[in-house]
């Protein structure tokens, strides 16, 4: 296992693929870690697949109380821990609000960016409020249900590994949950993600009850020069659902942008 020091902790991340690949950074979704791209990196051996968990999931510590800046601050840690030169960014939900942030206060570091199921500003504060007392009130498993259905498209809920879905959910830190909803509900990335100048494609599952397809194509249509995809039969984690799809997309902009 291997883990960068920050002021705040332990921050875990992982390492695959050829040194000599196009290098592709990946960041989470709420409530899931690293392993949410496993499938989607089986389709894909030729890149060189930089994975994290951000504070609070997966093998990283807590990280106390943060927004969106501080989280795009550990991506670049991380980036220039690693010396890795200008990447490709890839991020789903809140991590495609990490990409949208680091994109736009470092592009140094960032040579192109995938946002997928994400956008400029996701949920209200009052859904956000209410998402928090019910986890601090009745733990994730009682929302656990409610993810699952508006994460995943109904063919793939009747698929057995669903199980393993929801145990993700329920197992990530209560609190760790709870900071990185404080997080999504005080972002609002329209000023900065609208004035990006770098190669970017959006993502989209057509059956997404988190962010759905015409809330990602808003901020696909904010940005100059974006393009943006809908994967059918998909919903909030289209790497899951559709690997070989999603992995279609990236293969053609990485042919296109990552050298």
């Amino acid at each position: 296992m291997q883990v960068l020091t920050r002021p705040w902790g332990a921050m875990h991340y992982r390492i695959d693929g050829p040194a000599d690949g196009p290098v592709v950074v990946f960041a989470n979704s709420l409530g899931t870690d690293l392993r949410l791209w496993d499938q989607l990196l089986d389709e894909l051996p030729q890149i060189r697949a930089v994975r994290f968990d951000k504070r609070g999931h997966g093998l990283s510590d807590e990280g106390g109380d943060y927004g969106i800046d501080d989280l795009a601050d550990d991506a670049a840690a991380l980036i220039e821990h690693l010396g890795l030169g200008r990447v490709t960014f890839v991020g789903l939900s809140i991590g495609g609000m990490i990409a949208q942030n680091i994109s736009a206060r470092r592009p140094d570091l960032i040579r192109a960016a995938v946002l997928s199921n994400t956008a400029v500003k996701m949920g209200t504060q009052q859904s956000w409020s209410e998402r928090i007392a019910a986890v601090r009130d009745a733990g994730l498993d009682s929302i656990a249900d409610v993810i699952m259905q508006r994460w995943f498209a109904p063919t793939f809920r009747a698929r057995p590994e669903l199980a393993a879905w929801r145990n993700m959910v329920v197992r990530t830190s209560a609190d760790g949950y709870i900071a990185a909803c404080h997080a999504l509900a005080n972002a609002d990335l329209t000023a900065t993600t609208s004035k990006l100048a770098l190669p970017v494609t959006v993502i989209a599952g057509d059956q997404d009850g988190s962010s759905p397809a015409e809330l990602v194509k808003a901020t696909a249509d904010l940005i100059p020069g974006a393009t943006f995809h809908v994967i059918p039969d998909a919903g909030h984690l289209p790497c899951v659902e559709q690997p070989a799809a999603f992995a279609a997309i990236l293969r053609n902009f990485l042919q296109d942008h990552s050298r």
